[in-house]
């Protein structure tokens, strides 16, 4: 008995030893992601419909069906919303108040996404109405007597901002009723988005902005201390870039924000940007569109290892079936180009991480379509494309991990190989 009880100790103390060395959080070395001290890339996708379809028992069903499918296209991140402001489904149906229901769908999101062994990147608020966003958060203002001229001034109001301080920490604070851990302490969320696509055109000077995601970013950070940050950016570059840069921007892009300013604000862990060639020039046929698609990564991927030196991950893309002239080998030869430059720049130690698709839908939700939908049962050929990256990126993430596992002497001689010197 004794034996056996030092013996149930040895393996107590081995566990606990084990989850101490390791905790399975996403972290940041350099420009490049870690889990536990080995590379992870981001290959995964979009999903903003996860929180409402969980928190209904007749939909409950595809947020399992999409977790699952997408595991098995070897995909390690999801992106979706923390929020629905205003209405009685919300999850905030006013300010401070919370739809239990709705929040206990979030919470069976990250359980399932646990369970399928995906991260998953919460996104905190919305630029656009839908789902209430910036708009709903400043007419909450407007009923408490503020007087507001803009939707804009959701950046600069304090009331308004005190609204939104609340919910970070209502979110972040929230202790998960399936798992029992609060989200701030769960490894499954990889990282927090200050907003979906934050856009300020009334001040285009970008001052406004910077001055949010500076404040916003600390009010996170003095929270939760676990997690990753993005700040939501679309990567457009501003007034504070040089001109050579904003020149890479779509025609006429000005939209408040700076790729490089924004992301370098105190706790902005990792940059973002997301790519709509077929939204931005319209008209343009597929070559020039592939082109600027080049540009406009490249130029990105450049920054953030040179004047950043933070990892990149590309946030959203796609391919609408109802652009003019669409087919799937469109949408293919897109995501390829998407997931050729970052595993080119991954494989070279650059700083992209990976690429999140928009939008991964279960079978069945054909209502649900924008148009940019990847249902893989409909899109096999496209479902290869995704399911080749995975692959080839687990290939990388995990010779990288021998590489750093390898004794010193191994590394040595390993590095006057063929593929050393470079």
């Amino acid at each position: 008995m004794r034996l056996r009880g030092a013996l149930a100790l040895l393996v107590l103390l081995c566990v606990h030893g084990a989850e101490a060395a390791g905790d399975g959080f996403v972290r940041v070395q350099g420009t490049r992601f870690v889990v536990n001290g080995d590379p992870f890339y981001a290959n995964g996708f979009n999903a903003y419909w996860l929180m409402s379809f969980a928190a209904d028992p007749a939909r409950r069903s595809k947020v399992t069906s999409a977790m699952s499918q997408a595991a098995g296209k070897g995909l390690s991140v999801a992106r979706t919303w923390a929020f629905s402001d205003g209405g009685s489904n919300a999850l905030q149906y006013q300010p401070g108040h919370y739809n239990e229901n709705t929040f206990r769908g979030l919470d069976f999101v990250l359980s399932e996404a646990r369970k399928y062994g995906i991260k998953v990147i919460l996104s905190l608020v919305n630029n656009y109405e839908s789902l209430g966003g910036k708009k709903q958060y400043v007419q909450w203002a407007r009923e408490q007597g503020q007087s507001i001229g803009s939707d804009d001034e959701f950046f600069t109001n304090p009331v308004v901002k005190g609204f939104y301080k609340n919910h970070v920490k209502a979110v972040l604070t929230r202790v998960n009723t399936i798992t029992g851990v609060a989200y701030r302490d769960d490894p499954t969320i990889m990282a927090w988005e200050l907003m979906n696509e934050p856009r300020c055109q009334s001040d285009l000077s970008g001052r406004s902005i910077q001055s949010w995601i500076t404040e916003m970013a600390a009010h996170v950070k003095s929270i939760d201390g676990n997690h990753l940050l993005e700040a939501g950016l679309e990567g457009f570059y501003g007034a504070s870039s040089p001109a050579s840069r904003r020149a890479v921007n779509p025609s006429g892009y000005q939209v408040g924000t700076d790729f490089i300013a924004n992301n370098r604000a105190p706790g902005v862990d990792f940059a973002t940007v997301h790519s709509y060639p077929d939204q931005w020039m319209p008209g343009a046929d597929d070559a020039s569109q592939l082109r600027f698609l080049g540009r406009w990564l490249d130029a990105h991927i450049a920054d953030a290892g040179a004047a950043l030196r933070k990892p990149l991950l590309v946030a959203e893309f796609g391919e609408s079936r109802r652009d003019p002239g669409y087919s799937s080998a469109r949408r293919d030869a897109v995501f390829g180009a998407v997931y050729g430059r970052v595993f080119g720049s991954a494989r070279r130690g650059g700083a992209a991480a990976g690429a999140l698709f928009w939008q991964l839908l279960a079978d069945g939700m054909d209502a649900y379509g924008d148009g940019y939908e990847v249902v893989f049962a409909q899109a096999p050929s496209t479902a290869g494309v995704i399911a080749s990256q995975s692959r080839r990126m687990k290939v990388l993430a995990a010779a990288l991990a021998r590489g750093r596992r390898a004794p010193r002497g191994a590394q040595g001689k390993a590095g006057n190989g063929a593929k050393g010197g470079n």
